[in-house]
Formats: C-alpha cells, sequence, structure tokens
C-alpha cells in the first residue's frame, strides 16, 4: 500500500489551527496512509530567526509528496521595504518549486447562502487558474523605488508561462461536466489585451493553445468587464485562466460570491509539487481562541487528495476526496453546526469534529 509524506507549515495566527484540523479530518479519511511532518515557518519564525523559510523547510517540501499550509502573516512583521514577511513564505514556495497553477474553486455549497439573490447550489460551479509565477507579481522585490520619489514594477508575460497554464486550464475544463448554465466546456482568458501589449500576447498564446482543444469553447473577457459578468451570470463559467494579479482579484471575487475566503480552497500546483492552503489569511485577531473557521483548509485538503491521488493513480485517495468534500457539504447543509464567517457559532474544534462524524 502506498503511503504518502505531507510537509505541514503550521505559519502565523489561525494557521495552527486550520492546519491540525484538517491534518485530522484527512487522518480519519485516508487513516494512516497519510504521514504528516510539521515544519518552521512564517512570520513568527522570521521574527526570532530572520528566515520566514528555513533551508530544513524547504528541503522537507521538496521531499514532500505534497504540502499543506495553515496561513502565515502577523501585523508589523514587515521586510524594510515595507512588504509583508508572511506573504514571502508561500510566494518563495510558489517560485522555487514552479508551482505555476493557482487552482481556485469557485463553488456554492448546499447549506451556504450566496449573497447574489436568487442563485441556487449547483448553479455557481467554475474554477480560476492564476498563473503564479509571472505576471506583475514576479516583480516582487525586483521593483525600483528611486529616491522615494519614483517606484516602479514591472509585469512578466513568456510565451512558456502562458502556454503551461493555459494547457493546464483546457485540460481541466475536458475533466468537468462544464458550465452550469448550457453544460458546455469552456475556457474564459481574463485580460486587457485591448490595451496593453503583454495581455494582447497573453491573450494570443491562449488562442493558440486552445485550437488544440476543438472541444472545449474559447472565452475572452476584459478584467473590469468579467468583475460584472461573475456577478450577473456566474453560471456561464466553467474555467476562467488569467495572469498572476487579475487572477488574485477575481478569485477573492469570486469567493465572496459562494461564502466568502472562509469556505475558498486554494492549490498551487507544478509539474513536481503542490502546496495547499485555505485562500484566507492568518486573521491574528482570532488566532489561539478557537473561533476560526477550518473549512477553506480542509477542501484544500481534499484538493490535495485529488492531486495526489490522479498523480499516483491511486483510486482510494480520490474517493477519499469525494468523501471529505461530501462530508463538509452535508455538515453545512444540515445547518446544526455553521461556522461564524458564515453566520453560525461553530468553533474550529466543533466544525472539525462534525465533519469527522460524517466520515465515520
Amino acid at each position: 500500500m502506498q503511503h504518502y509524506d505531507i510537509t505541514t507549515i503550521d505559519g502565523d495566527g489561525i494557521g495552527p489551527e486550520v492546519c491540525q484540523a484538517t491534518v485530522a479530518v484527512l487522518h480519519e479519511a485516508c487513516g494512516s496512509r497519510l504521514r504528516f511532518t510539521a515544519h518552521d515557518g512564517g512570520a513568527a519564525h522570521y521574527a526570532r530567526s530572520g528566515a520566514v523559510l528555513p533551508a530544513d523547510t524547504e528541503a522537507a517540501c521538496r521531499g514532500a509528496h505534497a504540502i499543506l499550509h495553515g496561513a502565515a502573516g502577523l501585523p508589523g512583521i514587515t521586510y524594510p521595504d515595507g512588504t509583508e514577511v508572511g506573504n514571502d513564505l508561500h510566494l518563495q514556495l510558489r517560485f522555487r518549486l514552479d508551482l505555476f497553477a493557482n487552482v481556485r474553486p469557485i463553488k456554492l455549497y448546499r447549506g451556504v447562502q450566496s449573497p447574489l439573490r436568487g442563485w441556487q447550489p449547483g448553479q455557481i460551479d467554475y474554477v480560476i487558474v492564476r498563473e503564479n509565477t509571472e505576471g506583475l507579481y514576479a516583480s516582487r522585490g525586483a521593483g525600483i523605488n528611486l529616491r522615494g520619489e519614483l517606484a516602479t514594477d514591472t509585469l512578466v508575460v513568456t510565451r512558456k508561462g502562458v502556454e503551461r497554464v493555459a494547457r493546464f486550464a483546457f485540460a481541466l475544463a475536458r475533466q468537468r461536466s462544464g458550465a452550469p448554465r448550457d453544460s458546455q466546456r469552456r475556457v474564459t482568458c481574463c485580460d486587457k489585451a485591448n490595451i496593453l501589449r503583454s495581455y494582447a500576447f497573453f491573450r494570443a498564446v491562449f488562442d493558440e493553445v486552445g485550437a488544440a482543444y476543438p472541444d472545449v469553447q474559447r472565452d475572452h473577457a476584459y478584467a473590469d468587464a468579467i468583475t460584472v459578468h461573475m456577478l450577473k451570470k456566474p453560471d456561464f463559467y466553467d474555467v476562467i485562466v488569467a495572469e498572476n494579479m487579475f487572477g488574485d482579484i477575481l478569485s477573492d471575487l469570486g469567493a465572496g460570491t459562494v461564502g466568502g475566503l472562509g469556505i475558498a480552497a486554494s492549490a498551487e500546483l507544478g509539474e513536481h509539487h503542490g502546496l495547499f492552503q485555505g485562500a484566507h489569511g492568518s486573521a491574528p485577531d482570532i488566532a489561539g481562541q478557537n473561533l476560526a473557521s477550518p473549512v477553506a483548509t480542509i477542501l484544500s485538503g481534499a484538493l490535495m487528495l485529488r492531486w495526489l491521488g490522479e498523480r499516483h493513480a491511486d483510486a482510494d485517495l480520490l474517493t477519499a476526496a469525494s468523501r471529505v468534500e461530501r462530508a463538509v457539504e452535508a455538515v453545512l447543509a444540515a445547518g446544526e453546526t455553521v461556522p461564524r464567517d458564515l453566520g453560525g457559532t461553530a468553533s474550529c474544534t466543533d466544525m472539525t469534529a462534525a465533519i469527522c462524524r460524517q466520515l465515520g
């Protein structure tokens, strides 16, 4: 029987609570097949040691089958240039492990009321694929601040980067059942090709790649317009692919339409490595009080199981991934154990216990 080594990085704020809650749920779903090893990293560790990502933690991440992360970042802990230290933990892993595809499912679950009036579970179900290693964020740490008078950052788009994230998006669409509105497999390219040459290039390469997927419809949307469409016709979307910064912004908007960041899972994937964490932040104001919702991280754990199952042709892990997702939805749909961010009073341990019982 195949076993899988998972490096966990609890991080800061609510990170330890939601990460360990997810470990408990995954143990319930998979038994001893997953072997978790905890390693240091994050803003608090930087304050103590001067390293946000210690060398031994990076080595453990490289050697593991997957990485599970809680959250990182604390107020007031910044680099000399004013940027946040905590974000740099997964940014360093993202670039060093070449995690080029950031996958953010946007799904309205039973038991969760969308702030979009009238939309029901099953009607909002799409995935945002964010190019994760280029775009504007590739300039992090390399921009120019000239005498405190002028600051610049450079948006970077390469053919290789766009080709591989576009292929990832089209391949993902082939695995899905299409958009809720019409069951059409569709990939929407989000850009500003009407204004900037970098985005016109992004769109052109997207179309070149898409020509090899005649069974998947190609769609285009400007970044400003799609923010309206995601609110007025979310059922039209199946897979959306975007440059780094646009994908970051759209992911949070999409999460807001299905209940918020507390229910938003995230997977950062490369050819050889995968990092999984909830899309929310470290929420230091409620850290250590058992108030955080572990749902986003638990759903990210399910994404991890599915990714591992596909990579290793492990049907049991694929089944476990579906079981975890169904357990989360069943708990939310029952309406008896509801986290605070969704209007309930359930604690982190309450949610964890309820999901484990549903799996049992």
